[in-house]
């Protein structure tokens, strides 16, 4: 309403006599009914492409939330909405950033309301579709928001996790990337904007393009005498392709689309290029570094934070640091995947963390099925030599955030666990079986002739690059994403809870001149798994020590000169930067570090009492990670 008067005081008066109409709201192309989807931003090549409607996708919210294919961000959206209708004592939905294109961020908080505030519970955060076509995350926060919820009530151990913790669900980080993929046969790695992605000073010069209009932009093989590949001779449909060696084949394989710029390459610069999951503040890196000596990271983007989606994150968590686990999903190895991505474990973790981190690697394992889980430097390049990953998520979020932090990679591009046709090998020719028979024979595009204006005549076809190779295919997904989702329950489970242990106050000495000293004892236990924090956020005080705040009421706390001392400093109490502004205070409390889970921490002191009278404390503990225990009151004398 400020707002409102401001303006109108601002403005001449015949205008605000006359009325003036608001600008419309901004329809971004996913809105529209316009055959063209126009991406944002100055680039040197193309930024618009034909709309497709992908049968793997659903475009408009169906009267119940299913898993049998993916999600458009609309739909996504309105299921979100429902939820928050139907569940308002448990849901809230706010928007936490905007896009590179103007787009909204949405987020939803899951808790009961009715049982504390959001930010005094220990909390989760879950997000995907980080990286544009990585759709199967986005899918995976759905399932985890539908089981939560729909279970409330009915389900105890569900019922009793939104209770006592807060969950954060982020389905979409990158709404940019997420509509183009799904609206569009373009396919980019992460954020829209523009990149020069082959260092020739151009900017997304020179994206694939769907040639032949199918809706999928997939490979063109075609004859030449440099040829690198051969059509497998074991494929007698002739659909597979196989490397031989540069030169050494009858064949070249590239990208569908033609070369815009004339450097002899196809599709090496579309839209964007940065790295979301290269954009953090941990160790980050720049593109290019300058002594042409030192380490740098390709989609590292101009500096650390410097988009907005990987900003929105880090400020979200960093505002909230009740947040203990973390999940932020990706696609398609699969794996369980942690840091650190610069070093072995064992050289920069806490041993005691690292122990908790290769426990839920095997929890992760037993849950999903993933053969691998382990750490980004050793583990996940499984023998070949450690390749360091900068500006990483889950760096940021043990080293600088202090957290149990996966960037878990859901779906493994149907790669065959058996040998399907009996040759002694695990390939693409069990995966092309594996399509037929699991996934009605979606996941191979059949290559058709096409007249190509630079090459001539070529074919154009090979795997679905979105909902086959990158992602599940629709009927496949509600596997991948309730796995994953499950693990991500699991992590729920092990979040510390405080309750209140038992307590003492014992009579331990009288004296002639009418005092008693008192000793008193109180104690709080951790029923959770988890310590209330790891040792790693405790040294970056990304969490303070576990602290018991006590009050003293009471007839003997009355007046300006009270009659109960305590005795050897066993408490603190808070004091002003001036010794001048002190005031007499009946506050206080004790730091007792962090307890592990299942044990008890305790704060003893003692006191003393001059004459009769009531004395009262009122104690409550507090922590970062763990929750807040309520007032307790306790009489003394």
């Amino acid at each position: 309403m400020k707002f409102s008067l401001i303006i109108a005081a601002l403005l001449p008066l015949s205008v605000v006599a006359q009325g003036f109409r608001a600008l419309p709201e901004k329809l971004f192309p996913e809105q529209d009914t316009a055959k063209i989807y126009t991406v944002g931003g100055y680039r040197h090549g193309i930024s618009f492409f034909p709309k497709v409607k992908n049968p793997h996708v659903e475009y408009e919210a169906g009267s119940q939330l299913t898993f049998d294919k993916f999600h458009s961000a609309p739909a996504i959206y309105t299921y979100m909405q429902r939820f928050a209708e139907q569940y308002p004592n448990l849901v809230d939905i706010y928007q936490v950033a905007t896009s590179y294109e103007g787009r909204p961020i949405y987020q939803m908080t899951v808790t009961n309301k009715q049982i504390g505030k959001p930010t005094d519970k220990p909390a989760a955060f879950f997000e995907g579709n980080r990286h544009s076509g990585e759709v199967s995350s986005a899918e995976s926060v759905m399932w985890l928001m539908y089981y939560l919820l729909d279970n409330y009530g009915k389900d105890a151990e569900v019922t009793a996790l939104v209770d006592n913790n807060t969950i954060y669900l982020r389905p979409i980080n990158n709404p940019d990337g997420h509509n183009l993929y799904m609206y569009t046969a373009t396919m980019n790695r992460s954020t829209v904007r523009p990149v020069d992605n082959d260092g020739d000073g151009l900017l997304d010069e020179d994206s694939p393009i769907d040639l032949n209009g199918d809706g999928v932009i997939v490979k063109m093989r075609y004859k030449d005498k440099e040829g690198d590949y051969v059509i497998d001779p074991r494929d007698k449909s002739g659909r597979i392709m196989k490397y031989v060696g540069k030169g050494k084949g009858e064949y070249k394989v590239v990208s569908e689309g033609i070369d815009h710029d004339g450097d002899g390459k196809i599709g090496e610069d579309g839209i964007g290029g940065l790295d979301l999951h290269r954009n953090y503040p941990e160790n980050w890196r720049p593109m290019q570094e300058k002594t042409g000596h030192g380490w740098s990271q390709s989609g590292a983007g101009e500096a650390p934070l410097s988009e907005n989606e990987t900003k929105a994150v880090v400020s979200f968590l960093l505002e909230n640091p009740n947040i203990y686990v973390v999940n932020s999903m990706d696609t398609r190895v699969p794996m369980h995947l942690r840091a650190p991505s610069t070093s072995a474990p064992e050289e920069r973790m806490y041993p005691e963390d690292l122990k908790w981190y290769t426990y839920f690697d095997e929890v992760g394992k037993s849950i999903t099925g993933y053969e691998k889980a382990g750490d980004v430097y050793v583990a996940y390049n499984d023998g070949r030599p450690s390749t360091p990953l900068f500006g990483h998520g889950p760096d940021f979020g043990y080293f600088y955030y202090g957290a149990i932090w996966y960037g878990d990679e859901i779906w493994d591009n149907a790669k065959p666990k058996e040998d399907l046709n009996g040759d002694g090998e695990k390939d693409e020719l069990d995966q092309l079986i594996w399509d037929e028979k699991e996934n009605g024979g979606r996941g191979f595009i059949a290559w058709q002739k096409y007249q190509h204006p630079q090459f001539g005549e070529v074919e154009i076809g090979g795997w679905d690059p979105k909902f086959f190779s990158q992602n599940a295919p629709s009927g496949q997904i509600e596997r991948w994403a309730k796995n994953e989702a499950l693990f991500n329950v699991a992590m729920l489970k092990h979040l510390p809870r405080l309750s209140w242990a038992d307590w003492e106050v014992k009579k331990i000495k009288s004296y002639k001149n009418d005092s008693t000293d008192y000793r008193v004892r109180l104690a709080y236990r951790n029923e959770g798994k988890l310590p209330t924090a790891l040792r790693q956020a405790d040294l970056i005080k990304i969490v303070k020590q576990d602290r018991f705040n006590i009050q003293f009421t009471g007839e003997l706390a009355e007046g300006e000169k009270p009659r109960y001392q305590v005795l050897e400093e066993t408490l603190n109490q808070p004091r002003p930067w001036r010794k001048e502004d002190a005031k007499p205070s009946h506050k206080y409390y004790k730091e007792v570090g962090h307890a592990e889970g299942g044990a008890t921490n305790t704060a003893e002191f003692k006191i003393r009492v001059y004459g009769s009278g009531s004395l009262q404390l009122k104690a409550s503990v507090e922590t970062t990670r763990a929750g807040q225990l309520p007032e307790k009151a306790i009489t003394i004398q």
